[in-house]
């Protein structure tokens, strides 16, 4: 599972390398976690948008959250066929920026935090869905949840799931509200190996766990 990630990049260098049209200023975060709000680049059809999400997606049909599960990771073998996914995958996929993620290996009675990043630290886009979610009282609440497939390279030692990344040649056609689901879900494959490296600089996030 995938519960933390960083995005440290300055706004104007995640607005270049994304282009979206709005220029929202952030400061940078070593420590996203859940339930937190979250930078999420989504697309219409004449435009690249940012805005800020709740990461724990909330289906559309569910009446009362109380008790309901945050669904911060998704797997991308069903996102197609379950109910819960299946119209926020067709229709309103996304990305969401970040320098790294976390995933963390058992050490005795603890965890490890390991930074997992482009070799060189740049950037990357992290494939997820999104969702408006309506209250009782007229409230609505975007929530956003990545999407996630077997693990590979220097993940696969730290666990069996991963991330997926969507390299920057093929966000335009992830984004694509024009683009079937089907041909979408080509996308969902598990990083290559030369595609990401252990931080060694990596940050303890232990204290927060």
């Amino acid at each position: 599972m995938t519960g933390r990630f960083a995005l440290t990049h300055s706004p104007r260098e995640v607005r270049d390398w994304f282009g979206y049209v709005e220029e929202p200023d952030f400061p940078p975060r070593t420590n996203i976690a859940p339930s937190q709000p979250v930078a999420v680049v989504h697309a219409d059809f004449s435009a690249r948008h940012f805005t800020l999400m709740r990461w724990g997606f909330i289906p559309a049909f569910i009446k009362d959250t109380a008790g309901y599960p945050l669904l911060i990771n998704i797997r991308s073998e069903t996102v197609q066929e379950k109910p819960s996914f299946r119209n926020a995958f067709a229709r309103r996929r996304c990305l969401i920026p970040a320098d790294g993620f976390y995933q963390w290996q058992k050490q005795g009675r603890t965890k490890r935090p390991y930074l997992l990043r482009r070799p060189g630290g740049g950037l990357m886009a992290l494939a997820a869905i999104w969702e408006t979610w309506s209250g009782h009282d007229g409230s609505e609440i975007d929530t956003v949840g990545l999407l996630t497939t077997d693990a590979s390279g220097p993940l696969a030692a730290l666990g069996d799931r991963s991330p997926v990344l969507i390299e920057a040649d093929a966000m335009a056609f992830w984004l694509d509200p024009l683009t079937k689901p089907g041909e979408a879900a080509a996308l969902l494959r598990p990083p290559a190996a030369d595609r990401l490296e252990l931080a060694p600089d990596a940050p303890d996030l232990r204290h927060g766990l």
